[in-house]
């Protein structure tokens, strides 16, 4: 039977610079966030959901869905926020749910990086979770720089998931992704070591 592990943090914790290395070394990982965008392409489910609830105002001239402009107004409008969550939740979970049975029947251990895995409760699907971990001071910094927020988008975006303190009750792993990268990797590496025994 399959080893699943999930892989969550807050948002611009780092969780990439994971789940690329554990690519490296040969696992397969399942990222909730790329599922999310094909199902958001023209004709894709999430697209058709999405327009029909919010019009073509949010779509780009070539009739891509405007990512930037979605996201500024559900986080402007919490109510919106979660309204659109509950529209996409059945459909993302679905196509996961079918990834992860594809992958389980061939691999005996792999991942599924989920940002919002607490906040929707996929915690019963995983053997282990692992957290990637940051200050809020780091948090903060790395998602205005990246994103090109202001402190108070950048803010309203961290508030609109659980606190990375409250994730850190709830994983079984956590990896600290505040000091250099060769540091994070070397974390990620001892707990695989203990994996693989």
């Amino acid at each position: 039977m399959a080893k699943i592990i999930g892989i969550t943090g807050g948002i611009a914790s780092g969780k990439s610079v994971v789940t690329d290395f554990l690519r490296s070394q040969g696992y397969q990982v399942i990222d909730a966030d790329q599922v999310v965008h094909e199902l958001q392409k023209p004709g894709g489910q999430l697209y058709q959901v999405l327009l029909s609830e919010f019009g073509t105002e949010i779509l780009l001239a070539d009739g891509q869905l405007d990512r930037k402009k979605l996201g500024a107004l559900l986080f402007s409008r919490p109510n919106l926020l979660e309204k659109s969550s509950r529209l996409q939740n059945d459909i993302i979970r679905e196509e996961l749910a079918l990834k992860r049975n594809q992958l389980a029947a061939t691999e005996e251990l792999f991942f599924m990086d989920i940002p919002l895995l607490f906040e929707q409760e996929y915690e019963d699907w995983f053997d282990q979770v692992w957290l990637v971990d940051v200050s809020k001071d780091t948090q903060l910094e790395r998602l205005m720089t990246r994103n090109n927020l202001s402190q108070e988008e950048a803010q309203r975006r961290i508030a609109a998931q659980l606190s990375l303190a409250e994730k850190r009750q709830r994983a079984e792993i956590v990896i600290d992704n505040n000091g250099a990268l060769s540091a994070t990797l070397k974390q990620v590496q001892a707990f695989l070591d203990k994996e693989r025994r």
